[in-house]
């Protein structure tokens, strides 16, 4: 019987670039996740951010990154973040660990005050983690979404009831506020 695999879940430091990049890299099979992370990391645009990474054993396996955001065109103010990305090494995938990712991220961010959180993302993934469709609640993202993929866009109260009072486009930090990022 196997011993059961402890992770830990920690701030990531300018000394794990590497291997943050190289987990981006090796989730996704390119470059690009890669690139972008690298720019949000070093752009001022993206601060206050949270950058989280999770290893087994001493072994990088996973990374998250969550950037600031504003929304735009709304009567109130927020403090908002966008989870962009989440990467798994592929052979640990389907074990948990983007979900403790993502956990930790949402409970940190929520005790540093911020009230929302969105991401474009899988929608039959995210919604575990409490994210609902965003668009159909007023908050557009960066670029038009596709109607067919309509339900990727998401977003997750984290004060309670301040979905209610905020509506707009969001508007995310240079280095993620560009077309391509938002199409497949």
């Amino acid at each position: 019987m196997k011993e059961e695999e402890l992770t830990i879940i920690r701030e990531s430091t300018s000394d794990d670039i590497n291997a943050v990049l190289d987990i981006e890299r090796r989730a996704f099979g390119k470059d690009k996740e890669a690139e972008l992370v690298s720019e949000l990391l070093h752009d001022p645009s993206a601060v206050p951010r949270l950058s989280l990474l999770a290893s087994i054993d001493g072994r990088c396996v996973g990374h998250i990154l969550f950037t600031a955001v504003t929304v735009t065109g709304s009567e109130n103010t927020i403090t908002a973040s966008i989870l962009a990305p989440l990467a798994i090494l592929p052979d640990m995938q389907s074990r948990g660990i983007g979900g403790e990712l993502i956990k930790e991220g949402l409970r940190s961010l929520k005790a540093s005050g911020v009230g929302l959180v969105f991401v474009l993302g899988h929608p039959d993934y995210y919604p575990r983690f409490g994210f609902q469709p965003a668009g159909r609640l007023g908050l557009d993202a960066p670029y038009p979404i596709p109607e067919e993929h309509a339900n990727a866009w998401m977003v997750q109260e984290l004060t309670v009831g301040v979905i209610r009072t905020i509506d707009g486009r969001i508007q995310c930090a240079d280095s993620l506020n560009r077309p391509e990022h938002w199409r497949e």
